[in-house]
């Protein structure tokens, strides 16, 4: 098989054009796994509002219950490592020394794709949304910048009514893919912050207050006027909390939107039998959000178990489908484009159970 790349035009139109036209080419019926089969999962905040949408609706549909923990990717990996769930979930990539403790056996399943976005508390600044460049959001990070008032972020808004308040810094305090893609494209922009901080799910943070989870970044920035935190999109919106839109790498600030994500994947490459392990943030293009991501299921190519293989393929099989990548769109996350499905129904068709191909 050739080289897949993904060109994602028609798979931008079905993200942004309202829900008419989701991705092409999937399946419509829904699995029929095992009667009373029960699966069990933990790891990613970030996608926990479309997960748990999916496994209610599944549930529904199939009598399949999944129960799903949201404790952040850090401790996802973990629980997968230590064999305690069916599937794990994450937003940062399992790094080489993780892969090693399962050796190797762990297939990255991307979901969705979305946006982390920089929200805050500043009424002064009313309904204005902010913009920020990349230097200057490692800076406040950095606690470099300390105050609303720096002359940087009053350059790069002018009109705003920007306060001379202590700027609150609001980061993960619990292994995060969130703080995963958050400090990759941090370290991508920001030497300083790529040699003294880094890039992983638990850094150790040079300023601010944590919060646990995305719920408990939101938390602790709807509470604490003159806060800034990172947090998937759809916690902003659904808080009713402004965002910023982020300077990309060609020099325009972009509104993280259905669109925004999708222009930043425009460029991605797969190889046949990936295992779907890429970065997305600080992409090329005009239109790209910088601070974009795929989430993943961490799953077993080979389950011990026959009935949970059954249930967990079947269930994967659904995900796919036109109908529930449309409610990724309705939760303001980007739906897998056509090409990306099409490459993860193949690796489905892979799994085992008990050494066996799944029937």
């Amino acid at each position: 098989m050739s080289r897949t790349t993904l060109l994602f035009g028609l798979a931008l139109a079905a993200a942004c054009g309202g829900g008419e036209n989701p991705p092409a080419g999937q399946p419509a019926a829904t699995p029929t796994p095992p009667a009373g089969s029960a699966l069990t999962g933990a790891g990613a905040t970030f996608p926990n509002p479309i997960y748990s949408k999916w496994f209610d609706t599944y549930n529904k549909k199939t009598g399949v219950q999944i129960n799903y923990q949201s404790i952040g990717s850090g401790g996802g990996i973990k629980q997968f490592t230590e064999n305690t769930v069916d599937f794990g979930a994450t937003d940062g990539p399992m790094k080489e020394e993780q892969l090693a403790a399962v050796q190797g056996q762990v297939l990255h399943i991307p979901t969705v794709m979305g946006a982390v976005v920089l929200t805050y508390n500043l009424p002064a600044a009313g309904a204005t949304q902010l913009k920020l460049d990349g230097p200057t959001i490692a800076d406040i990070f950095l606690g470099k910048i300390t105050k609303w008032s720096d002359r940087r972020l009053t350059a790069a808004n002018a009109g705003v009514t920007l306060p001379n308040q202590d700027i609150i810094v609001v980061h993960r305090s619990d292994g995060s893919g969130t703080s995963y893609i958050f400090t990759d494209y941090l370290s991508k922009i920001s030497p300083e912050w790529k040699t003294k901080v880094g890039n992983s799910n638990s850094v150790n943070w040079p300023a601010g207050l944590g919060g646990k989870g995305n719920e408990g970044v939101t938390q602790q920035v709807k509470q604490s006027p003159g806060s800034i935190g990172y947090v998937e999109l759809i916690y902003a919106i659904s808080n009713d909390l402004p965002y910023a839109q982020v300077k990309n790498s060609a020099g325009t600030f972009i509104v993280p939107s259905l669109a925004s994500v999708t222009a930043a994947a425009a460029g991605t490459t797969f190889e046949p039998n990936t295992d779907f392990r890429v970065s997305i943030t600080n992409a090329a293009g005009a239109d790209a959000y910088p601070i974009s991501s795929f989430t993943w299921l961490l799953v077993r190519p080979d389950m011990p178990d026959e009935a949970k293989g059954k249930a967990l393929k079947s269930f994967l099989e659904w995900m796919v489908t036109d109908e529930a990548q449309q409610m990724a769109a309705e939760l303001h996350y980007a739906p897998l484009p056509a090409p990306v499905v099409t490459l993860v129904k193949e690796r489905i068709t892979t799994l085992k159970a008990g050494g066996k191909p799944i029937a």
